[in-house]
């Protein structure tokens, strides 16, 4: 697993993640909040290792977010079918247009199916569905309704995932994203939210990507 990348927003899920690799050799790091910051710090990563010879095998976009209700209830593992820029578009009297309708490129990226394949394998009773990457965080019922309605498929929403996409669609790199759920997305309420389960619940799953087939994801 040495080959792997595992990136996450914050220190504390590198350590949730890494307390569930229990040793393996797999690098884990945290490249910041949000998609700039996951997307420059992911991109710099696999240059360096390619630059040493080292190249990543793959990269993986691991740790915490918001579930939508009646789809990822709260301590839920989600694994991305996509990773969906749900805010990049433009406003119109109309509604949000996605670049996609925009005709100036793309805010949805595929996981890469081996990976897809490999991790379902790997965490059963896991959701497949796609995962949202969005700059700010909803927090009313209306913005949550609205979200639900555009990208009816969507089970999560985090903050990097689309960056850490792109930089690996870049290098060329297979990509998945992993999310365990903290928070139902809505009412922004930090009495309901469940981050130390959702931290366990990453440690899980974790480990049992090492477990499988002595830790290979490919």
């Amino acid at each position: 697993m040495s080959d792997l990348l595992i990136v996450t927003a914050v220190a504390a899920e590198a350590d949730a993640v890494l307390a569930g690799l229990n040793g393996a050799s797999v690098t884990v790091e945290p490249v910041g909040v949000g998609t700039a910051a996951a997307a420059a710090s992911t991109a710099r990563l696999l240059t360096l290792a390619e630059a040493a010879g080292t190249p990543y095998r793959a990269v993986l976009s691991a740790g915490v977010a918001g579930g939508f209700p009646g789809h990822a209830e709260m301590g839920a593992t989600v694994i991305g079918v996509r990773s969906i820029a749900a805010d990049l578009g433009a406003e119109t009297p109309e509604g949000f247009v996605g670049i996609e309708q925009l005709g100036i490129g793309t805010g949805i990226v595929d996981a890469d199916a081996g990976l897809l394949r490999a991790l379902a394998s790997a965490l059963p009773g896991s959701v497949l569905a796609d995962i949202l990457t969005v700059a700010t965080v909803t927090g009313t019922a209306t913005t949550a309704a609205r979200l639900m309605a555009r990208y009816p498929a969507a089970a999560a929403e985090a903050m990097e995932g689309y960056g850490v996409a792109v930089a690996a669609d870049a290098a060329g790199i297979p990509f998945a994203e992993l999310r365990t759920i903290s928070n139902p997305i809505g009412p922004r309420d930090r009495r309901t939210w469940r981050i130390a389960g959702a931290l366990a619940a990453l440690t899980n799953a974790a480990a049992l990507i090492r477990s499988r087939d002595g830790g290979q994801l490919a």
